[in-house]
């Protein structure tokens, strides 16, 4: 029998290979960054409305903010608002976020042709789904 010798590697082929295995340690290690660091939970939506009520033309605009501060993302995101004169609800109004990732936030605005500071305003997230 005869041993067949293992041909030296070149300096260029070490180099190479420490490269490899660099990007390879780093992806492994930015994977695993990501599993730990991951929320695994579902999304925690609130709604706030803003200070500034402003009236044009008789109608009045109540801007308003949602924010995700859950883990996953939300789809179809419902904003409620109702508001009540005198205890009792004089209009509503719905609104849609299409698209809410985690930390993500969204602006909008309701429109009423009641003013808002004669009365109650709720508003409120009324759904969402999971994409």
């Amino acid at each position: 029998m005869t041993k067949t010798e293992q041909p030296k590697r070149s300096i260029a082929e070490w180099i190479t290979f420490s490269i490899a295995l660099f990007i390879v340690a780093i992806i492994v290690s930015l994977v695993g960054y990501t599993w730990l660091n991951e929320k695994n939970q579902p999304p925690i939506l609130s709604v706030t409305k803003k200070q500034t009520i402003r009236e044009v033309n008789g109608q009045f605009y109540v801007p308003f903010e949602v924010v995700n501060s859950g883990g996953d993302t939300a789809e179809s995101v419902q904003i409620m608002a109702e508001l009540l004169i005198n205890g009792k609800v004089t209009e509503t109004g719905e609104q849609q976020i299409d698209f809410l990732s985690s930390g993500e936030s969204e602006e909008g605005a309701f429109i009423f042709s009641q003013n808002p500071r004669q009365g109650q305003l709720n508003l409120r997230v009324g759904s969402y789904k999971l994409p």
